[in-house]
């Protein structure tokens, strides 16, 4: 597999050389987006890593339909494909995906493109904080023009884990629950239909895989941090979060330490709709 995270000193490069030594030609996908302000265009607009394409987490990351599939839904590989080609990538590409929220959502670029098989997906560590802290300079106004590619995706790749399953997995393996500690522990539930988390579940707060810049913590750090969670070679680890979006950051957080994790797309959002399955609460 390729290389997770790259720098803005490495990105610069790779775009003034249109290649990594290592990898393709470069297509950047600017992935912003929070719960409170879904649509990150117009911050995309007003500045940009040169030449990023936006991409709408919202309809091109997901789908949407039946509250019982959860609140951001697997899209169909087809629909994918062709957000892809859109965005101008071609088989053999390599991409780097980066947003304004310490790549809390840009993961979820980079996990649905690496289970789509698209083999070197690449995030910008630091986000785009990063990339102007390191004295880059940002592009503004309406995008130029993008050709299509030709990208063909399929899925699987990647491990999941569906509804069915994920009770017999918290079972027998770990499951992390990657929202904060008070929607874990079923205090406050702002957005889901129910409190609380998945039976089995422990909690693994995304926010902990980085540090004050953003940044995510080194290999050993998060070694460390998920074998206290009881993530042990051999062991079975997955994640969910609120909707699938955050729980792609801990699955690279969890790759980067050396593990092989498993998403539950759906997370609490499908959990939560389905009032026969049970709810546990606290700590």
């Amino acid at each position: 597999m390729s290389e997770i995270l790259t720098t803005p000193d490495e990105l610069r490069a790779a775009l003034d050389a249109g290649a990594y030594p290592d990898g393709g030609p470069v297509r950047v996908l600017d992935v912003r987006w929070r719960l409170d302000r879904p649509d990150g265009r117009p911050e995309y607009l007003a500045g940009r890593i040169p030449g990023a394409v936006y991409v709408d987490l919202d309809t091109e990351l997901a789908q949407h339909g039946d509250p019982a599939d959860g609140r951001h839904p697997l899209p169909s590989v087809e629909a994918l494909q062709e957000s892809a080609r859109r965005w101008g990538i071609d088989d053999g590409d390599t991409v780097v995906v980066y947003d304004d929220l310490k790549n809390l959502s840009s993961s979820r670029a980079w996990w649905l493109l690496r289970h789509a098989g698209v083999a070197d997906v690449r995030i910008l560590d630091g986000s785009l904080r990063g990339w102007t802290v390191a004295g880059y300079a940002l592009e503004t106004g309406e995008p130029a023009a993008v050709e299509p590619g030709s990208v063909t995706l399929r899925y699987g790749a990647l491990p999941t884990i569906d509804l069915a399953d994920v009770a017999g997995f918290a079972a027998d393996g770990v499951l992390l629950d990657a929202r904060a500690e008070e929607r874990y522990r079923g205090d406050v539930e702002p957005i889901d239909p129910r409190a609380g988390h998945i039976p089995g579940a422990r909690n693994a707060p995304t926010t902990g895989n980085v540090d004050e810049n953003g940044r995510f913590l080194s290999p050993e750090a998060l070694r460390e941090r998920f074998t206290a969670l009881g993530v042990t070679p051999g062991t079975a680890v997955g994640a969910y979060c609120g909707s699938g979006v955050t729980a792609a950051h801990e699955a690279v957080a969890l790759t980067l330490a050396g593990f092989e994790p498993a998403l539950f797309p759906g997370s609490w959002s499908q959990w939560s709709n389905h009032p026969e399955l049970p709810v546990a609460t606290g700590s």
